[in-house]
C-alpha cells in the first residue's frame, strides 16, 4: 500500500502514458521501458506529474516501482524522502542513501 492517497487510484487510469519530455534524450522508437525501469521511475518521481506516476505503476506495479526506487544510485533529500515515507521504504535500503552517506563520510574524515 502507497501511503499518498492520490497514488493510490493509480489502477483507475490504466490508459495513462508517460510523458515523453521526460525521457527527452533517448530515442522513443528503440526504448525499451523494461530494461530502462530504474531510469523510468526516476524521471518520474523527479519530474512526473499525476498521470505519469499512474503509468509508471501500471507499467511496473508498486513492487517494481519498489525495487527501483531501491536501487536508484542518485535521488536528490526531498524526492528520497518522500518516497520513502510515500512507499514505506527505510532510507538505509536505498542505494542513493547509502551512496550519500560514503560520499558526507569521506569529505568529513
Amino acid at each position: 500500500m502507497i501511503n499518498y492517497v492520490i497514488l493510490n487510484e493509480w489502477q483507475e487510469h490504466p490508459d495513462a502514458k508517460i510523458d515523453t519530455s521526460l525521457l527527452w534524450e533517448y530515442d522513443l522508437s528503440r526504448f525499451d521501458y523494461q530494461k530502462m525501469r530504474n531510469i523510468v521511475v526516476q524521471r518520474v518521481i523527479e519530474r512526473g506529474w499525476r498521470n505519469d506516476w499512474y503509468a509508471m505503476f501500471n507499467l511496473y506495479g508498486e513492487e517494481g516501482v519498489k525495487d527501483s526506487i531501491r536501487a536508484i544510485p542518485y535521488m536528490n533529500d526531498r524526492d528520497m524522502n518522500f518516497v520513502s515515507i510515500a512507499f514505506e521504504i527505510p532510507l538505509t535500503e536505498m542505494k542513493c542513501y547509502a551512496k550519500k552517506q560514503l560520499h558526507q563520510a569521506h569529505w568529513e574524515s
